[in-house]
Parts: C-alpha cells; sequence; structure tokens
C-alpha cells in the first residue's frame, strides 16, 4: 500500500475536506477489484463489502466498505490529467529502462457514450512498450483529434533508445517533434495523405540496389502463407523533422493457397534501419492490437463498459491498464483471465498479485 500512495499522492483529491474515506485506499480497493474482475463501481463496492476483513489488513477503511455512491463520485470528478501523470511515473519506476518497438494507437470506448450519441464514443490514445509488453501511457483524444492526444501523452514519458511506431495518422511534423523530444527514434507510417513525401519516397526506393532487399518468411498460420520483404534507403532533400530514411515494407500472403494482393506499406524514420530490423519493427507495432486493445476488450470487458459520466470513463480505463500490467507481469504460469479468476478466489494470491507491484 505504501508504493501506492506514494506514486498517487500527487493526485488531487476531488471530494470535500470531509470525505470519510481517504483517496488512496479507495484507489487501491478499486485496483484490487479490477484484478478480480470487477467492471464497474457497482462491483467494486460489492467486492469492498465481501472482501473487508482482508482489506482491513492492508488498508484501514476505519469507515467500512466504499459505497457504490463512493468509487462513482471519485472516478466521475478525479482530474485524469493528474491520474495520467502519476501512472505513467509508476511505470516507469515498475519497468526500469524500456528498449525497443513503443507503439502509439487510439481504441475507442464503445460503451462510454451520451444518449444519442453512440457513434461517436470516447476516444483515448494509448502508448504500448511491445518488447516489456506494459502499458506506459494513455491520454484523450481531444474531440477526437488522435494526433493531439498523441502528443500530449508523449510529452509525460522519457523514451531514449526506443522506436515510436504509429500509423500514418501521426505522420506529421509536430508529432515526429514530439517523438524526437522523448528520446525516441520514430518509425512512422506514411500513405497517400502526405502525396509530396510519398511521392518522393518511392522515388529513392525505386532508386535503391534491389540486393539491398531483406526477405522474411514464408510463414504459415491460420490456413495462411505469408511472407514480408523490406528495404530501407537514405533520405535527401525531405522536409520532415529528424528525417534520416525512409522505408518499403511488402506483405505477400496466400490464403488456402490462393494468392492475395501484395500489401505496400512505406515508413518515414529519424534512424537508418537495417531492413532486417524494420520488418521486425513494422510487425512488433501490431501487437498493440492484438496484446493490449483485444486483451482489454475479451478479459476486461472493455467494449461494453458503460460507465460514462463525468471523467470515470477516462479513470476506469486507466485502472484497467494498471490492473492488466499488474496481472501481466505476475509470475504465475496461467493465462490472464485465469489470473483474474484465481485472484477472485484465493486472497493470498490476491496479495501477490499486489504486492509485484512494489
Amino acid at each position: 500500500m505504501g508504493d501506492l500512495e506514494a506514486f498517487f499522492s500527487e493526485v488531487p483529491d476531488p471530494r470535500a475536506s470531509n470525505a470519510r474515506h481517504d483517496l488512496a485506499e479507495v484507489m487501491f480497493v478499486a485496483l484490487a477489484a479490477v484484478l478480480c474482475g470487477a467492471e464497474d463501481c457497482t462491483d467494486m463496492a460489492e467486492f469492498a463489502d465481501a472482501k473487508l476483513d482482508l482489506l482491513r489488513e492492508v488498508v484501514g477503511l476505519r469507515h467500512g466498505p466504499p459505497s457504490h455512491d463512493t468509487f462513482s463520485r471519485v472516478f466521475r470528478l478525479l482530474e485524469p490529467e493528474p491520474f495520467e501523470a502519476a501512472f505513467a511515473k509508476f511505470t516507469r519506476a515498475f519497468t526500469g529502462t524500456l528498449s525497443g518497438v513503443v507503439a502509439i494507437d487510439g481504441k475507442a470506448l464503445r460503451g462510454a457514450y451520451e444518449r444519442g450519441r453512440k457513434a461517436t464514443p470516447l476516444h483515448l490514445v494509448n502508448v504500448w512498450a511491445a518488447e516489456a509488453r506494459l502499458v506506459i501511457g494513455q491520454r484523450l483524444a481531444p474531440g477526437r483529434n488522435e494526433a493531439l492526444g498523441a502528443q500530449q501523452a508523449l510529452a509525460l514519458l522519457r523514451l531514449d533508445g526506443c522506436i515510436v511506431t504509429a500509423d500514418a495518422l501521426h505522420c506529421r511534423a509536430d508529432t515526429a517533434q514530439a517523438i524526437l523530444d522523448t528520446g525516441a527514434d520514430y518509425a512512422l507510417a506514411l500513405k497517400a495523405n502526405q502525396p509530396t513525401l510519398m511521392t518522393q519516397a518511392q522515388a529513392l526506393v525505386a532508386a535503391a540496389d534491389p540486393a539491398a532487399e531483406a526477405v522474411s518468411g514464408p510463414e504459415t498460420a491460420h490456413d495462411r502463407i505469408e511472407g514480408r520483404t523490406a528495404v530501407v534507403v537514405p533520405a535527401k532533400a525531405m522536409d520532415f523533422p529528424g528525417l534520416a530514411a525512409v522505408a518499403r515494407v511488402e506483405t505477400h500472403r496466400k490464403s488456402r493457397g490462393v494468392p492475395e494482393p501484395v500489401i505496400v506499406r512505406w515508413y518515414l524514420l529519424s534512424a537508418r534501419l537495417t531492413a532486417e530490423r524494420m520488418l521486425q519493427v513494422a510487425r512488433t507495432h501490431w501487437t498493440i492490437e492484438n496484446q493490449l486493445h483485444w486483451v482489454l476488450d475479451v478479459v476486461f470487458d472493455e467494449d461494453r463498459a458503460r460507465t460514462r459520466k463525468g471523467n470515470a470513463p477516462q479513470n476506469l480505463a486507466l485502472l484497467r491498464k494498471l490492473a492488466l500490467n499488474i496481472a501481466r507481469h505476475h509470475p504465475a504460469k496461467a493465462s490472464l483471465k485465469k489470473k483474474l479468476k484465481r485472484a477472485g478466489w484465493d486472497d493470498a494470491f490476491l496479495l501477490s498479485m499486489l504486492g509485484h507491484m512494489r
């Protein structure tokens, strides 16, 4: 509990000074509840009531278990920005020095919409350390402006020695500079929304030596045979912050023996990677989809979460990510779903998960 208090002590308590439950205690109980499968504030209150004796071994809870209204009020009123800054600080201490690919991508909270606005749910930008398999940042996309949300998330991070990847939405000068300011390099997808840069990149690659191309695969999975090729060439006379090279990555697939159209992806790089490394970086980026976003929806049921008032959707999304980081890096040999179930059934296992966050 001391570690949790230390990392979140700078988060201001939004409630009146006569609030009965300490903010850090409420946050601790909420985190423990999510680690046991709680999906909303009602679940948290039920958990607190059922596990009161266990929780009092760790926190005081002098006024009994927090109610649904207490959890709801805290998460609706809590300012997300200092909470996200504390999360970034906690993750740095939890993981130490990061390296490798850091992927940025947006994710909609599809259940977090007000009545009559189902087509515009809350939209978050997530920052994912792929090799460490950890979420290291989150930010609301203001007005669904994902690029601005990414820049604000990056401002909280130091990523020296990492390679930040993002899709073509983020292939813009201000985002590239925000990445460079963290100490990282970038590998940004390039599409036709940047026609001048695209034309220049295509011309440079067309003039490159074909012998410089790297090949990966073929690999077989899901009734599909897939191979990739990559080429990286120095960038010349291209106006973009820190640009050092451009890359082309081609994906060749056969599904049930039938060739599919070749997928060609283009990238701007601030470091001249080898073609072999470029293949790794391009593929690693997509782990943000199947190791983060898919897990949040399938294991934590995030897409169906209907919490939508005030700051609660954003704050609870961050709490789920904190629980995911802790559960994934607990040494028990089990799937995430099994870890969450066991935490709900086995008090000693739950305490070991919470202790592992030190």
